[in-house]
């Protein structure tokens, strides 16, 4: 993946001139001209196809992802069998979690399930920022906590013993998701059988 060398101004033209980055950061502190310039210049837009990968196990980890318009999902590969891990949707930051930050493998894949517009944030960026200005370790923080509740719900949610309280569990935490993500793919991320969610929806 190869950032396209445009200028900012072209870069950003239909996002008013700016990385929406900017935004999603300016809402758990403000930033100073310094790291709003860095940010035009070092990350930039990208889209997918609808079931395309975005990262798979023989991609080098280099960026993380902001979710402009879409959904997106994490799973590894258990033989032929699929395990979604999380789903994500716009305004959230997704990449490969298992080798965050360090130059090492990865099993898992991260796949479009819808056309996506995202944001590359490349990981040399987030390191830069984080050594040269406080603040941006303060939105750092603001929004690890953000994802870690994020992931403790989630292993919550595999533990419930009955999967019809597991699913009732996904419709309150992610109820954005159910009408955009196929049942294929919520009985993964779920831990049930396709057959099973299909009888507990009709139950229900």
């Amino acid at each position: 993946m190869i950032a396209v060398n445009l200028s900012d101004e072209d870069r950003w033209k239909k996002y008013n001139n700016f990385s929406p980055l900017i935004s999603i950061f300016k809402k758990f502190h403000p930033l100073n001209g310094e790291i709003e310039r860095r940010i035009n210049q070092h990350t930039f837009p990208i889209s997918y196809k609808k079931n395309k990968y975005l990262v798979s196990p023989v991609d080098r980890n280099k960026y993380l992802f902001l979710i402009v318009k879409g959904v997106v999902r994490g799973f590894i590969k258990d033989g032929n069998t699929e395990i979604t891990t999380w789903i994500a949707k716009e305004n959230e930051v997704v990449g490969t979690i298992r080798n965050l930050w360090i130059d090492g493998d990865s099993e898992e894949y991260l796949q479009a399930l819808e056309d996506v517009d995202l944001i590359a944030i490349p990981h040399v960026l987030s390191e830069y920022l984080y050594e040269n200005f406080p603040e941006a370790n303060v939105v750092g923080r603001k929004m690890m906590e953000l994802y870690y509740r994020s992931a403790e719900e989630r292993a919550y949610l595999c533990r419930i013993s009955s999967a019809e309280k597991r699913y009732k569990r996904f419709l309150l935490s992610f109820p954005d998701l159910i009408n955009r993500v196929s049942l294929k793919h919520i009985a993964s991320f779920l831990a049930i059988r396709l057959e099973t969610l299909s009888r507990i929806r009709a139950k229900i």
